[in-house]
C-alpha cells in the first residue's frame, strides 16, 4: 500500500455522482465516541465520493511536526471532558441516503495521503509488555520518506505521567530527546485503524473496543486498495472514520502504530443483494474476517464461524469449507485491548471456487 497513491480495483467503480470534501473541524469530529443520536457532518448518495481528514489524536506527541493550527482549533474546542467514552479523534458521521438496518455499506478506500511527514508511536500502559519494561512510557517520532516509502526513527524520549488524557500534548522542545533505531526503517502502509457504522445503541459508545460495527480493528490491511463491508445498524449508517496509522504490525504490542495523520479518499456503496454478520475486508489477493471476543478462544471462534460462513455462501459445503479453513485460512490476532481480543481470518480469493463478477 503505497505512501502517495491512487489504487485499482478488480472490477469497474460505480459510477460517482458527486464528490464530497470533508474536513476535520470542531464541527464535524467527535472524539472518542460512535453515537447514533449525533448530527451527521454530511450526507451522501450511494456511489458518491468522500475526500475526508482524519487525524491522530496522538499529534501532541509533537505538535511542532504532527499539528498546524486547525488541528489546533478541534483541540482548543473540544473540552477534555468532552473526549469519551474512548480515544479516538473521529471525522464524520456521513449519512448515506436510504441506508437502513440490515443493509450493508461497501467501503472502497482508494487513497490515503500523509498530512504531514512525520508520525509517533507510544509504548504506553496498554502495551504488552508495559510492566516488564519498566512501567515507564515511551514516544518514539518517526519521519516518513515518501521517494522510498519507509519511515525512519527521528528521536524518542520518555514521558513521566501515563497517557489518560485523549489529545495529550507534550512539549518536545523541553524533552530529553534520546536517538532511536539508528540504520533501521519500516515499511509504510498507510491505513485506518478506527472506522465503522454506529451501533443500534443507546448514547456513546466507546471507540475502544471493536465490534460488529467496526470500530477499532487495528488491521494493517485497510488501506487504500482495500474494501470493507459493514453492516447497517441505524439509519443512514452513519459511518466515521479516525485513529489513521502509517505502518503498524499485526498486534500493535506497544499499545499503538506510527499514528499519523491521513487525507482518505473513498467511495461508499449502498449494497442489499448481499449480507455478512461481521466487518468483512477485502484486497486485492484476500476475504478477511474478523472476530471478537474477551478470549483468544471466543475470538478466533468468532472469526472462524464468519469464514465458514462466507465459505458457504461462495458454494462450498460445510465440510468442505471446514477442511479448506484449516489447510489454506490465516488465523491471527490483530490486536488486544481494553478487554476485547481482536483476531482475523485471512483466505486466499484464487483458494476460492469460480464465482461470477465481484462481491
Amino acid at each position: 500500500m503505497p505512501l502517495f497513491c491512487d489504487a485499482g480495483f478488480d472490477r469497474p467503480l460505480a459510477v460517482p455522482s458527486a464528490l464530497h470534501h470533508l474536513k476535520a473541524t470542531p464541527r464535524t469530529t467527535h472524539w472518542g465516541y460512535f453515537d447514533a443520536a449525533l448530527a451527521s457532518a454530511l450526507t451522501v448518495d450511494s456511489g458518491d465520493l468522500i475526500q475526508a481528514e482524519a487525524l491522530t489524536h496522538h499529534a501532541g506527541d509533537d505538535p511542532d511536526l504532527l499539528m498546524d493550527e486547525d488541528m489546533h482549533r478541534i483541540w482548543r474546542d473540544t473540552p477534555e471532558a468532552d473526549r469519551f467514552p474512548g480515544v479516538h479523534l473521529m471525522t464524520g458521521p456521513i449519512h448515506v441516503r436510504g441506508a437502513r438496518p440490515g443493509d450493508m455499506l461497501e467501503v472502497r478506500y482508494l487513497a490515503m495521503t500523509p498530512r504531514f511527514r512525520y508520525g509517533s508511536n507510544l509504548a504506553a500502559h496498554w502495551g504488552q509488555l508495559y510492566a516488564e519494561l519498566g512501567e515507564r512510557e515511551r514516544v518514539t517520532i518517526y519521519g516518513l520518506d515518501p521517494a522510498t516509502n519507509t519511515a525512519e526513527a527521528v528521536y524518542a524520549y520518555d514521558v513521566a505521567e501515563k497517557y489518560l488524557v485523549p489529545g495529550r500534548i507534550t512539549h518536545c522542545p523541553e524533552c530529553d530527546r534520546q536517538p532511536a533505531l539508528r540504520g533501521v526503517r519500516v515499511p509504510i502502509r498507510p491505513h485506518l485503524g478506527t472506522a465503522g457504522v454506529a451501533p443500534d445503541a443507546m448514547g456513546r459508545v466507546s471507540t475502544i473496543p471493536p465490534g460488529l460495527h467496526g470500530g477499532n480493528i487495528d488491521n494493517w490491511r485497510i488501506g487504500a486498495g482495500a474494501t470493507m463491508y459493514y453492516k447497517v445498524q441505524v439509519d443512514g449508517g452513519l459511518f466515521s472514520i479516525g485513529d489513521p496509522h502509517v505502518s503498524q504490525g499485526d498486534g500493535e504490542i506497544s499499545g499503538t502504530a506510527i499514528e499519523a495523520s491521513l487525507d482518505v479518499l473513498f467511495q461508499v456503496i449502498l449494497r442489499r443483494d448481499f449480507t455478512f454478520r461481521s466487518p468483512l475486508l477485502e484486497t486485492p489477493d484476500h476475504f478477511i474476517v474478523h472476530g471478537f471476543g474477551d478470549t483468544l478462544d471466543a475470538a478466533a471462534r468468532e472469526a472462524s464461524r464468519d469464514t465458514l460462513s462466507l465459505l458457504k455462501e461462495a458454494g462450498l459445503s460445510t465440510d468442505d469449507a471446514y477442511s479448506l479453513l484449516s489447510v489454506s485460512g490465516d488465523l491471527a490476532v490483530t490486536q488486544v485491548v481494553d478487554g476485547t481480543v481482536g483476531t482475523h481470518m485471512k483466505i486466499r480469493r484464487d483458494s476460492l471456487p469460480p464465482r461470477s463478477g465481484g462481491r
